[in-house]
């Protein structure tokens, strides 16, 4: 299989995970507003504190392949960015699996008890990172010898056409796209909740600004589309590729925003402390920043450098 080729069916297989735990943080983020959320015992909240850490983990990771794809290879597909693509799919798979575990937990408690709880989240966590890591690392010694010395023979990096630059720079904007449509959606029903009624009015606020940041994220990552179709008639042209790669960039922008600014309204709903709620806000936009904007920003930097 070719390089490009590679590198398109990794953001694919990247793109069902994206849409996973996008839906799940979704999840965690309407839960708060949920009336039988306010009867839950102080553990719970700290497990489901701790499931929204662990999800939000997972999005970053798996979103920062894109904006190395945008920002450091500016589209090409490299052996480097390859590995980035595993290598990020590889660490987002744990706190997914974690993640996972804790909000069974916190579905199996209330019916089964805090005991035949705990063992339903630890079983279904337990298969998670068993289909997930166990037999991909029993299979790998066995049959992926020859598969990873053909990748080291392969030279750092092909050409890439425009034409499939284009292609993976709308393959990334979609699969982003479905989760933040799945993540709006579930923003917009909080503000129909009884519970989102009795939040003070700078809390009302923030989250409005959060849903502004999801809606532009949304707008952004449709735009290139539509400019595919208005603008360009359907044509491939360099011009389209570069602002293509501008709304995805600014995207995700916006994305890590509106995340950070719902974190700051939810943890501080959930353990009644604004100062937790904004510690966990910042802590989310630093956490976002650095990997799909500072880290990406270094890398280039010393790409430019490299003789």
């Amino acid at each position: 299989m070719s390089l490009p080729k590679k590198v398109k069916v990794g953001f694919e297989e990247t793109g069902i995970l994206i849409l996973g735990s996008q839906i799940l943080l979704g999840f965690q983020f309407q839960g708060a507003f949920r009336p039988a959320f306010e009867r839950l015992p102080f553990h719970d909240l700290l497990v489901w504190v701790a499931a929204l850490a662990l999800v939000t983990l997972t999005v970053a990771l798996l979103i920062t392949p894109s904006v190395q794809h945008r920002m450091v290879e500016g589209g090409r597909d490299t052996k480097r960015l390859l590995g980035v693509i595993g290598r990020y799919a590889g660490l987002a798979l744990a706190p997914f699996a974690l993640s996972l575990g804790a909000d069974l937990f916190l579905a199996a408690e209330p019916v089964l008890g805090l005991g035949a709880g705990a063992i339903v989240g630890l079983l279904f966590c337990g298969l998670a990172l068993l289909f997930w890591y166990g037999m991909e690392t029993l299979k790998a010694r066995t049959v992926g010898e020859q598969e990873r010395a053909m990748t080291a023979c392969e030279p750092e990096h092909e050409h890439t056409s425009l034409g499939t630059k284009i292609e993976q720079m709308l393959t990334e904007a979609r699969v982003v796209l479905h989760g933040a449509q799945a993540l709006l959606g579930f923003q917009l029903i909080i503000t129909f909740s009884e519970a989102f009624e009795t939040l003070s009015f700078a809390a009302k606020v923030v989250h409005l600004v959060a849903l502004g940041f999801l809606a532009l994220t949304v707008i952004w990552l449709m735009a290139p589309a539509a400019f595919h179709r208005i603008v360009y008639a359907g044509e491939d042209t360099p011009e389209f590729h570069t602002l293509g790669s501008r709304f995805l960039l600014a995207a995700s922008i916006s994305l890590a925003l509106g995340v950070s600014a719902d974190l700051v309204v939810v943890v501080a709903k959930v353990l009644m402390s604004e100062r937790a709620g904004t510690v966990a806000g910042l802590a989310s936009l630093c956490l976002l920043v650095g990997l799909w904007h500072v880290h990406p920003a270094l890398l280039r930097r010393r790409c430019d450098f490299t003789p």
